[in-house]
């Protein structure tokens, strides 16, 4: 899978480049983002002449225009966009005028493609947004200023288009970019530029447009070869993720990267973080040749003075400004995923160059998609923004998102289908992540298990209410304190009386439902027992979450196997049947789903064996 683009923002545009700008346009559908960019490729010159008599064909087949060229057609390359005339996938395209070049990212304005304007926002130094002047400012219009704001985008140029359509009336073009511009700087958007459009006929794309007199401005074309993006300042603290370690001729170690931060010089005194180690830059090297300077943008190799324990994921850091690094940190993230965002649940996080296990400690707010204020939430949906915080499975390294997105830009990846499931943007570590640290002990699992001659491990029983599970957990620790071994049961209703007895059910109770158990079982095993745990469980990704706070081995996944009709049939509670009437929401099974685990360790059949016969076959794995 590759990298989403948050997490190495390299925009084209450096301080040394000032010609060169990387800009989106964006907006809901049909607001003409496509026609917009195809006419502005096409009256640039820059379309060769194959991909002329292609767009001819292309319009006279799929064109909106009535046989004239539909210039929208030059970005929407795959089939699917140009049979439903929208926008899927990102279309970069490179333009080039006498005064600056451009690389030119058509996004998505369809909802359900968010994420993909989200990766344009993510390197983009000025977006083109783009509102139909016959609907005015929708809630998608809403959604991508928030993402723009998030993303750090300063530079808006809002095109209000198909000004035709409405016989250019100044009236209506005046009250869209006054409400538009009263949306952005409250969302700290600062530089906004208000263009009346017509796409379709090249008014005010690449030259001013005569039928609107009225304005007195720019076309798009013109003040996007005139608008004078911030240059990068030279004056900030190196900071370099390390990307690989590389071998010279001579055996010589090297650390390459991409500079994203300051200046490196030869000599320089730096810090790998977040370990903090010290070391001076003996050598660079920028695309095979030495040199004696980097500056921030460049791809280089870097040989210390020192033998450090320095390797991809590491950052290299001015040794007189070193980086934020923690355990925990408070983000906005944009939820990508159909599948909810719920605290408890773990992902993996990817962060410049590392990955890390990640998980959601806290949901502190959702954020209102127009005006981004905190509204209370237990849970982010698709395309939903919030505020959380993330507990890692180590200390990273990192820079607050407004400072630096290549170090605080990150992805979250679902650990099971390896998807993207949303995008963030760190706004601060915790300090109380610097005052907790693990206490030295002397007694450990490894004496404690030894003082009662055997091996801790968590088996956990997971399956639909009424499976049994509790059951055959119970025949097992009779088992195996018959053969002097020692136990503890913990069981679903029970700890739901004491530990969990705030809780729910609903899928977010449910998680941490079961956080808490895994936690309490893995300080069990530490203590040398053989933890049974008997938990509905009904989410392979909380199983899977507490499976990995186990040693390879420790942890034996058992799934009691019943059909539906069984369990409910042998409820002797009566929950079945609650749920069936509606009075019991929530309930695996009925209105809630069961995932069955896809790689158990054992697999009980209870159709096929008894509950005893069930409970050897565990005692005898444990005692394997």
């Amino acid at each position: 899978m590759s990298e989403s683009p948050i997490t190495n923002h390299q925009s084209p545009i450096t301080g040394s480049e000032s010609g060169f700008l990387c800009l989106i346009a964006c907006g809901s559908v049909d607001d003409g983002k496509s026609t917009l960019i195809g006419r502005l490729l096409h009256e640039a010159g820059r379309v060769p002449d194959d991909e002329r008599t292609a767009l001819a064909r292309a319009s006279a087949t799929h064109g909106t225009r009535g046989g004239e060229i539909d210039y929208a057609l030059l970005l929407d390359g795959l089939d699917a966009e140009r049979e439903q005339g929208i926008t899927i996938d990102v279309a970069w395209r490179h333009l080039q005028t006498a005064r600056r070049r451009f690389l030119i990212a058509d996004c998505p304005g369809h909802v359900q493609y968010t994420r993909n304007m989200a990766t344009g926002a993510s390197v983009a130094d000025l977006a083109i947004v783009l509102v139909d002047a016959t609907r005015g400012l929708l809630p998608q219009t809403f959604r991508h200023v928030a993402i723009l704001s998030l993303f750090g985008v300063r530079h808006v140029l809002l095109a209000v288009n198909k000004m035709d359509r409405v016989d250019y009336d100044q009236a209506v073009f005046d009250a869209i970019a006054t409400r538009f511009r009263a949306h952005a700087q409250k969302l700290g958007v600062p530089d906004v530029v208000a263009i009346p459009v017509a796409a379709a006929v090249g008014d005010n794309v690449t030259v001013r447009s005569q039928a609107i007199g009225w304005y007195p401005g720019p076309s798009v074309l013109e003040h996007l070869q005139d608008v004078v993006i911030e240059a990068s300042d030279a004056s900030l603290p190196l900071r370099l993720p390390v990307q690989s370690v590389l071998r010279d001729g001579e055996g010589g170690r090297w650390l390459a990267g991409t500079v994203a931060a300051g200046v490196l010089r030869v000599g320089d005194a730096v810090r790998v973080e977040p370990a903090g180690a010290a070391s001076r830059v003996a050598a660079l090297a920028v695309s095979g040749t030495t040199t004696a300077s980097a500056h921030a943008g460049q791809a280089v190799s870097v040989q210390l003075a020192d033998e450090v324990d320095a390797g991809r994921g590491h950052v290299l850091a001015a040794a007189d400004a070193p980086v934020a690094h923690s355990d925990q940190v408070v983000a906005d993230v944009l939820w990508f995923d159909e599948s909810p965002l719920l605290p408890g649940r773990r992902y993996q996080l990817k962060i410049g160059t590392r990955t890390v296990g990640a998980r959601i400690s806290e949901l502190k707010s959702r954020h209102d998609p127009e005006s981004l204020q905190p509204l209370a939430a237990k849970r982010l949906e698709f395309n939903e923004i919030g505020e959380l915080v993330l507990s890692l499975d180590a200390v990273v390294a990192f820079a607050p998102y407004a400072e630096s997105a290549a170090l605080g830009g990150f992805i979250l990846v679902d650990p099971l289908t390896r998807a993207t499931v949303g995008a963030g943007m760190i706004r601060h570590g915790l300090r109380r992540a610097d005052n907790i640290h693990w206490q030295a002990l002397d007694v450990d699992r490894k004496l404690r298990a030894a003082l009662k001659g055997q091996q801790p491990r968590c088996v956990w029983f997971t399956g639909l209410s009424g499976a049994g599970k509790s059951t055959i957990a119970n025949l097992v620790e009779r088992g195996l304190l018959a053969r002097g071994l020692h136990t503890y049961l913990l069981d679903g209703d029970n700890v739901r009386h004491g530990l969990n007895r705030d809780l729910g059910f609903t899928d977010e109770d449910r998680v941490e439902n079961l956080r808490r158990v895994a936690e309490v079982a893995k300080l069990m095993t530490d203590a040398g027992l053989i933890v049974l745990v008997s938990f509905i469980s009904p989410f392979r990704a909380e199983r899977r979450a507490a499976r990995s706070l186990f040693d390879e081995g420790e942890f034996l996944e058992v799934f009691v196997d019943t059909p539906l009709a069984d369990a409910e049939r042998r409820d002797v509670k009566g929950l079945y049947a609650k749920a069936r009437r509606g009075e019991l929401p929530n309930f695996t099974g009925i209105d809630s789903p069961y995932e069955p685990p896809e790689h158990a360790e054992l697999v009980l059949d209870t159709q096929a064996a008894s509950a005893e016969a069930l409970a050897e076959q565990v005692i005898a794995r444990l005692l394997d």
